[in-house]
């Protein structure tokens, strides 16, 4: 099958190069008429969770807050205290423009409102616009507050969505440009090693050769990133329309760019190595042909493996997460469909320019002649000897290495994105800081109660009192400050009525009758069918003591008659996206890894070699989860990364897992394909292994190298979360090419010996009517000279002969 599309490329190269570029431009134009808004939410909705359900009774049933900000000023003189004249008067004098304002709809200011030590104030800036709109405006708001006597500092749900964005967007652009110069040198360092092992066995100069190593590998190294960019521009196009019909993560756009340029660039670099090693041997159409029937095969896999590692991201209760598994599947999907299409194509157009070249120095005279061929025994060859000679030596002792690597996750502590995701530098994040520890309260955590009477009629007398009662229970509870509710009726002198009978009988009496500010009060808190309470505790919203008094709130039932409670706020969004992602993973795992199952015995027609690559991918995922915990929870390298550790975010394992699961089976799927050539060639386990690795490790290596400077770019992110995903994605990929692919798949399959490549005998029946296996042929005898060398000699790719026919030979 992949042969005949190899064929079929060939032949028809120019309008499938067409075509592809009509794909790109298509992408292009989609992404400027498509240009929509993301979300930057880092959770996402789950209507199992009671927490969501809670918040999402009150946004439907209680009037909006109203979106807004707030705004902090400092006095510059330290002797100005913030209850002096002039302090007032510049502060006035600063908000006088948001007043005049139409965007502004009120300013809230209170005696309360004052720091600890005097010097600072904050007053609540309410927008008219609801939360997208009044995210658009908040920037040229936000530009009208200035004062030369106070230092103005803006926090708040507005300001830190805006950083959030904006630092986004900054990581993408930093890794980008730190990434592509670094890719673009490695793959030319890949290249020119590739082209060094076919030049060597040629006579030729010194100063041609440096020509070959240097101009020519560069040229060919601008390609993978050509793929990688079309690669990405597609998957944006892809995001961008699906941001019309449903929610779309900002982050997703940070992993589109991650995964689609290091997938394009890996599967260009192996491509490219592949033609290059087959156009030295053989006539272009054939050595398209067994280009595309081997390694083109090989990608083919490898997309699939990854693609149904990020659909396992559809299985999760979370549209950050499944948005960013469709952008994922887009960006995999553009990696292949480019390297299947365009790449082909182009070889096969560059290629007959480099024969008819060749072809013209060789009636010129014989200037470059081809040197017997080396041996191709070489240093992965005696790497994997080496580790099959003692493979329990070597098997045993990197496997406690990773084991011990991932035992930091042993301690993983779950918990939501906050402002200190963001860096120290962003002022929403300088306004957050302050708040939290020079104002009183700043530490405050709120939980939501919502007591839900589906037949309506809240404030009955029956219901009030049990509302009473059940109040003074949460606000018995250890670690609660107060309660907030519409219960805690105030007397004449301000207090708390005393009498519980008092407060039945105005709550349960015509709402008219009541004071003006206890209906506005009622108003905020009371509807057709909910009551909402607000639990205030000191307690941090992350902490264990939080944790529990959620728990507790959840486990001590609730008012009677008729009333059900729902627990909210961020403390309890966190225990139930927890309980969540763990309920969901157990159900993506087991497709991911029943499906990646599937692919590779459909790629190698074994039954064990699929086992013992899954169990090597969740190896080494283990491990990079270690580091994940040991560097970002537990707060090791914080200085040098410029991060402050908290627990990590729910997602972040979650994307690490359904990545790395397919980013790492790439690997595993190039490697083990070409293994598989060799042993149906040869019949010889040792000699497909070392073969193997022969002609695979250096280019694994190299791409493995390529694809963690991408990933270890985004490790600059401003964003936490970004910064966890590069940097954890980049140690699994190092761990993954380095331990797992060079010495533990070696040592391995020495001990397996001819299992590797059982199947019981119905399966194997299936596997060959499938017609899956490689085929198999003689290799081809090479040529006096190696044809690629003389086009980069030259310099030119101008020209194309007529069509040759197509070869009979078929792949090893």
């Amino acid at each position: 099958m992949f042969a005949a599309w190899g064929r079929f490329v060939y032949r028809f190269r120019w309008p499938v190069l067409v075509a592809a570029l009509a794909l790109v431009v298509a992408s292009v134009v989609g992404i400027g008429a498509l240009t929509t808004h993301l979300s930057s939410d880092s959770t996402g909705g789950n209507d199992r969770a009671e927490s969501w359900r809670a918040a999402h009774l009150v946004s439907q049933e209680l009037p909006a807050q109203g979106t807004g900000f707030t705004v902090i000023f400092t006095a510059k003189d330290p002797q100005l205290e913030a209850t002096a004249p002039a302090f007032r008067q510049a502060m006035e004098a600063a908000l006088a423009p948001l007043r005049a304002d139409p965007r502004v709809a009120a300013i809230a200011e209170s005696p309360a409102f004052v720091s600890r030590d005097g010097r600072s104030v904050f007053v609540q800036v309410t927008m008219r616009d609801p939360f997208d709109q009044a995210l658009k405006e908040y920037d040229a708001v936000r530009a009208e507050l200035h004062s030369d006597t106070l230092d103005v500092v803006a926090t708040g749900n507005l300001p830190l969505s805006e950083d959030f964005n904006k630092a986004s967007e900054t990581d993408l652009r930093r890794a980008e440009v730190v990434a592509l110069p670094l890719a673009v040198l490695l793959l030319t360092a890949v290249f020119g090693m590739v082209l060094w092992r076919l030049l060597r066995r040629s006579s030729w100069g010194t100063a041609r050769l440096a020509l070959v190593l240097t101009g020519g590998t560069f040229a060919i190294a601008l390609v993978p990133i050509v793929i990688g960019g079309f690669a990405f521009l597609g998957g944006l196009a892809g995001i961008y329309a699906l941001a019309h019909a449903r929610d779309m993560s900002l982050y997703s756009l940070n992993i589109a760019s991650m995964i689609g340029l290091g997938l394009a660039i890996d599967y260009s670099l192996f491509l490219i190595s592949r033609f290059i090693e087959e156009v030295a041997a053989r006539p272009v159409p054939e050595a398209v042909e067994r280009t595309v029937a081997t390694t083109g095969k090989a990608i083919a896999f490898s997309g699939l493996t990854v693609a149904i590692g990020v659909t396992g991201l559809l299985f999760y209760h979370s549209s950050m997460l499944t948005s960013i598994g469709l952008a994922a599947i887009l960006v995999v999907a553009c990696a292949v469909c480019y390297g299947l299409t365009f790449l082909p194509a182009l070889m096969s157009i560059a290629g007959n320019a480099i024969q008819a070249r060749a072809r013209r120095h060789a009636a010129a005279g014989p200037a470059l002649t081809a040197a017997p061929e080396a041996p191709r025994q070489g240093i992965w060859h005696a790497l994997a000897f080496g580790v099959m000679r003692r493979p329990w030596a070597i098997l045993l002792p990197l496997l406690a290495l990773l084991l011990a690597a991932g035992t930091p996750f042993l301690h993983l502590r779950l918990g939501l994105t906050s402002p200190t995701a963001l860096p120290t530098t962003l002022e929403s994040r300088q306004g957050y800081d302050l708040l939290t520890h020079d104002f009183p309260g700043g530490e405050t955590t709120s939980v939501l109660v919502v007591v839900d009477y589906p037949d309506g009629q809240p404030l009955t007398p029956a219901r009030a009192a049990a509302l009473y009662d059940y109040s003074r229970w949460l606000g018995g509870l250890p670690g609660v400050a107060q309660v907030q509710n519409p219960v805690n009726l105030p007397g004449p002198d301000g207090r708390p009525l005393p009498k519980k009978e008092q407060v039945v009988a105005l709550l349960s009496g015509p709402r008219a009758a009541l004071p003006t500010q206890l209906q506005r009060a009622l108003h905020q808190s009371v509807r057709d069918h909910i009551v909402a309470l607000t639990v205030l505790t000191p307690l941090p919203a992350d902490s264990d003591g939080a944790r529990q008094l959620v728990r507790t709130i959840r486990a001590g039932g609730g008012p009677n008659p008729g009333g059900a409670v729902l627990v909210g706020g961020n403390t309890a969004f966190t225990l139930d996206l927890s309980a969540s992602i763990e309920q969901d993973t157990k159900v993506a795992a087991a497709f991911i890894m029943g499906a990646t199952y599937v692919v590779l015995f459909l790629l190698l027609g074994s039954v064990l070699l699929p086992l013992k690559a899954v169990a090597m991918n969740l190896l080494s995922i283990s491990a990079s989860y270690g580091a994940l915990v040991w560097i970002f929870q537990d707060g090791h390298l914080s200085g040098w990364l410029n991060f402050t550790p908290s627990s990590i975010e729910p997602t972040v394992p979650v994307l690490m897992f359904c990545l790395l699961f397919g980013l790492s089976m790439d690997y595993e799927v190039l490697l083990l394909s070409r293994m598989k050539e060799e042993f149906d060639h040869t019949g010889d386990n040792r000699h497909a292994v070392a073969e193997g690795l022969e002609q695979t490790g250096r280019l694994i290596t190299g791409a493995a190298a390529i694809m963690v400077s991408v990933f270890a770019a985004f490790a600059l992110a401003d964003v936490v979360i970004i910064k966890a995903l590069g940097l954890g994605m980049a140690l699994a990929i190092a761990v993954d090419a380095l331990l797992v692919r060079t010495l533990i798949v070696p040592a391995t399959m020495r001990l397996l010996g001819n299992l590797n490549w059982w199947a019981p005998a119905p399966l194997a029946r299936l596997y060959r009517r499938l017609g899956l296996g490689h085929e198999s042929g003689a290799p081809a005898r090479a040529p006096a000279l190696p044809p690629i060398a003389s086009l980069i000699l030259a310099g030119d790719l101008t020209g194309e002969p007529e069509d040759e026919p197509v070869g009979s030979g078929r792949g090893r």
